[in-house]
């Protein structure tokens, strides 16, 4: 299947404060992280974002350059690039805090090639920004597969009051959603993160929306049922970029699988438990090598080979009874 996946949203600078007081930059941002994984995982990808033409720019053009990510045109246009202030705790967990503009560049728009648009996190409800990122996505679903991962930041969104519509409308628009059971809680306080899973699919009409559950592992939730697959077991470095690996892993699963495109829309609503169960442990492979290393720095293809494709009867999977999933190993690395 030839095309391309865009990613529409935030590239920015993470500055990581470690527990020893050390502190590091990383290029990252959520839609970012996504396109880097899917360019390293050897898939045409473009990135829609916002940059400033200064020296943390460069640092961010060279790093989504080197995997193979293309920027869409008018995406350097910012008066200065963003940065995230991310402070690690001692198991390796990230908090932010947030200098960040975002808009929609000029340029970005799906096209007949466009197989699948991905959005989400901040770009999705940050304005001037996210009413941009809403209509294109509208305008998309007539070519193109949509993907979203709410993937919250509490600090920059407001109240969930007030972000919990926003959500609900990209959901609506969906094909397939991310997101991580901490998402859910924050969002949804008052409900079993399944459960909203379920009406997310059921109601707002999404095909799969998969929910991550750190340690405990991933289920999907679709029209053909639900499952849940493990998590890797790996050595804890940080959890930056943990779950857009996950996600940029996901969409390059649906690529494998031939389930992306307006076309196969039909399809992905009746994709069936074994096809889903291989793309979540692939995404766990992809997650796992991912938190093992500092930043956002997911895998090659190379990197994976077949240790990606783990045999699934080595894995703990069940299919449908996913109720009793909400407690983390706790020797298990955290994968959100």
């Amino acid at each position: 299947m030839t095309g391309h996946v865009l990613a529409v949203g935030e590239a920015l600078v993470d500055a990581v404060r470690r527990p020893d007081g050390s502190t590091t930059e990383h290029p990252g941002g959520s839609l970012a992280n996504v396109a880097l994984t899917l360019g390293r995982l050897g898939r045409e990808v473009r990135l829609a974002t916002w940059l400033g033409r200064d020296e943390r720019g460069a640092t961010v053009r060279a790093w989504l350059d080197e995997s193979h990510v293309a920027l869409a045109d008018g995406s350097d246009g910012a008066t200065r690039t963003s940065v995230a202030r991310a402070t690690l705790d001692a198991a390796g967990s990230a908090t932010y805090e947030f200098d960040l503009e975002w808009r929609v560049p000029d340029g970005a728009a799906a096209d007949a090639g466009t197989l699948a648009v991905h959005t989400g996190s901040i770009a999705a409800v940050l304005e001037p920004g996210a009413a941009d990122v809403r209509r294109l996505v509208e305008a998309a679903r007539a070519t193109s597969t949509v993907t979203y991962d709410p993937n919250a930041r509490p600090v920059l969104m407001g109240t969930a009051d007030r972000t919990r519509p926003r959500v609900e409308e990209l959901v609506a628009l969906a094909d397939v959603v991310k997101v991580s059971d901490e998402d859910l809680a924050w969002l949804a306080p008052e409900v079993a993160p399944l459960d909203v899973a379920r009406s997310w699919v059921h109601d707002l009409g999404a095909s799969v929306v998969v929910v991550t559950f750190g340690g405990a592992g991933a289920t999907a939730v679709a029209h053909s049922g639900e499952l849940t697959v493990a998590s890797r077991k790996v050595d804890v470095v940080d959890t930056v970029g943990a779950g857009d690996s996950f996600m940029g892993a996901l969409l390059d699963g649906l690529w494998e699988a031939d389930l992306l495109g307006a076309e196969r829309r039909d399809a992905l609503r009746a994709v069936d438990l074994g096809t889903l169960e291989r793309l979540l442990h692939r995404c766990a492979a992809v997650a796992a090598v991912t938190v093992s290393r500092a930043g956002a720095n997911p895998p090659w293809a190379h990197e994976l080979g077949h240790a990606g494709a783990q045999d699934v009867t080595d894995q703990n999977t069940e299919n449908q009874n996913t109720e009793n999933q909400d407690t983390e190993s706790q020797d298990t690395k955290e994968v959100r």
